[in-house]
């Protein structure tokens, strides 16, 4: 309760422009997200924390699988000390 207060009183202190400015940022975040998916490309723990901007150990704390807006991330495989991480697109079907 306490965040989503937050989230609303730091919304109503953004001017118009600071929040179309976030919205835009966040369209590049998910078209980012849409070629990492549409292109199979596997990323990093830490590219995929920088593309959700959140912290590496929250990316790895998540487990082997889980989802995120429109796509489900998952483990692929561990390349030295680093974990790759693979974008698959959710597809929702839509009732007519």
């Amino acid at each position: 309760m306490n965040e989503s207060y937050n989230n609303a009183l730091e919304e109503q202190s953004l001017s118009r422009d600071e929040r179309v400015k976030q919205l835009k940022n966040t369209i590049d975040t998910l078209h980012i997200a849409e070629q990492i998916s549409s292109n199979g490309y596997l990323i990093t723990s830490s590219e995929l924390a920088d593309l959700m901007d959140i912290n590496a150990s929250a990316v790895t704390s998540r487990g082997e699988e889980w989802a995120w807006r429109n796509w489900i991330v998952s483990r692929v495989r561990r390349e030295g000390n680093q974990i790759l991480w693979q974008l698959e697109r959710v597809e929702k079907v839509l009732d007519d």
